[in-house]
């Protein structure tokens, strides 16, 4: 779960090293291990957005790029008791 404008964490470019507010929500899947439907996300500050975004594109993997702002983290059903994502 990403944390939010309301949550006390901040937060943080997911790029190695890389402790900048993040402005950007890049929302992704690997098609050999998630149902199409699944997004998996990193967080991109705006130097970074680019580097992030042109990695998971090259795989293939690049579902979606959004303002952090702006970003709703989609509702899916629970999987079963136990199992983590």
């Amino acid at each position: 779960m990403l944390p939010t404008p309301a949550d006390p964490v901040r937060p943080i470019c997911s790029a190695k090293g890389c402790r900048a507010d993040a402005r950007w929500v890049l929302a992704w899947n690997n098609p050999k291990l998630h149902t199409p439907e699944r997004r998996k996300t990193w967080l991109a500050c705006d130097e970074h957005r680019e580097h992030l975004s042109q990695f998971l594109a090259i795989r293939g993997f690049l579902k979606d790029t959004v303002a952090f702002a702006d970003w709703h983290e989609p509702q899916t059903p629970a999987g079963p008791p136990g199992e983590s994502s």
